[in-house]
């Protein structure tokens, strides 16, 4: 997730196989099939309630109350997402974020920092940990293979590169982070449309850092030519993901128990600074 990795063709890049095989996976995980997901779209959202969203969901689900959720939205503003484990002052060119009104947000799930705004869409697939591989490595690459599908379904070439990555010639178009809970695997990433890459380049720390340079980055927007809809990325993501996982992605909305929790873990979390910069 963010800008992590080496850049250009690397040795471990490996392309999924969507184009001869309808599904790769439905061998390995054929109880998938015929299983119904809720589709969640929230858009353009703060920071803190995107954050607080996807634990909410997270915690439905270990309780029950909601099926196998897919949540795309998008940051209403430009946001540094930290991982968990993160150190601010080692991560944030604070004074470039502050000068350019970069919001900064720590998430529950692990990885590197990320830069996100409104033209990335972000999205969070959260599952069963019975219907899934141990390895957490296989999981990333099932779940980016429906990211790859989903490129192919806007007519792009994309490939996946271990750990969790999805690459457009060679340069990064999504990052992924994963957190599982329990019996709960959520997996959340980026799908960059568009974004100012001098921006993210100038708010995140890189020194003595494995992370991409702007030229080992790109757009989907940038790839194509154009100006893409993101009613369109979106449109192809879900597709992505009922092709891949076999299942049908109904939409859906928030329940009751999730929008309390939201607003609780806004009001006490991802809101306050004391989570933020916790340390």
């Amino acid at each position: 997730m963010g800008s992590e990795q080496g850049s250009g063709q690397d040795p471990q890049v490996q392309e999924v196989g969507i184009n001869h095989l309808h599904n790769p996976f439905i061998f390995l995980f054929p109880s998938f099939h015929s299983m119904f997901w809720r589709l969640l779209d929230t858009d353009l959202a703060p920071p803190s309630y995107t954050a607080a969203c996807d634990e909410a969901i997270v915690k439905a689900r270990q309780k029950k109350l909601v099926p196998d959720t897919l949540h795309l939205y998008r940051r209403d503003r430009p946001t540094i997402s930290l991982g968990y484990f993160e150190r601010v002052d080692d991560t944030v060119n604070l004074e470039a974020a502050e000068r350019r009104g970069v919001q900064l947000i720590r998430r529950f799930s692990g990885g590197s920092a990320i830069y996100t705004d409104p033209d990335q869409i972000i999205y969070a697939a959260v599952m069963r940990r019975e219907l899934l591989p141990e390895d957490p490595n296989e999981i990333y690459e099932i779940i980016c293979s429906a990211l790859i599908r989903a490129m192919d379904k806007l007519g792009l070439d994309a490939e996946f590169k271990p750990v969790n990555d999805v690459l457009i010639n060679g340069r990064k178009v999504s990052g992924s982070a994963q957190k599982i809970e329990k019996d709960v695997v959520i997996q959340h990433g980026t799908v960059i449309v568009d974004c100012d890459f001098d921006m993210m380049f100038d708010v995140l720390r890189t020194e003595g850092k494995k992370v991409r340079s702007r030229e080992g980055m790109t757009s989907i927007s940038k790839e194509l030519g154009r100006k893409v809809l993101m009613d369109e990325v979106k449109t192809a993501l879900v597709q992505g993901f009922e092709e891949t996982l076999c299942v049908s992605i109904r939409k859906g909305s928030l329940t009751h128990y999730e929008e309390r929790c939201i607003e609780q873990l806004v009001e006490n979390k991802y809101g306050t600074d004391k989570y933020t910069r916790l340390r």
